[in-house]
């Protein structure tokens, strides 16, 4: 069972406007991109061992070099992981 908790953050107005417009670029709730952001800094920073993708140490998921074909249920797999 999974539970909620709730919690203020004070937040920088200018990160928290920056956050807000990422959110809505991305048609997400601040809330969801948060949880996101916060998931993916406490993860480990390796992905699985059968991913042919590597975390960059921005946290951002990329395929290792040029060239890789990317597919629909690759795309699926790591929207899945990352709770998109």
């Amino acid at each position: 069972m999974v539970t909620h908790m709730k919690t203020t953050l004070d937040l920088p107005d200018d990160l928290l406007i920056e956050a807000k417009s990422i959110a809505a670029r991305r048609r997400i709730s601040l809330k969801a991109m948060v949880e996101h952001a916060l998931r993916r800094e406490i993860e480990p920073a390796a992905p699985q061992l059968n991913s042919p993708f590597v975390r960059g140490e921005d946290g951002v998921l990329r395929l290792p070099h040029r060239g890789a074909r990317v597919t629909t249920e690759m795309v699926r797999q790591l929207m899945d992981e990352e709770g998109i």
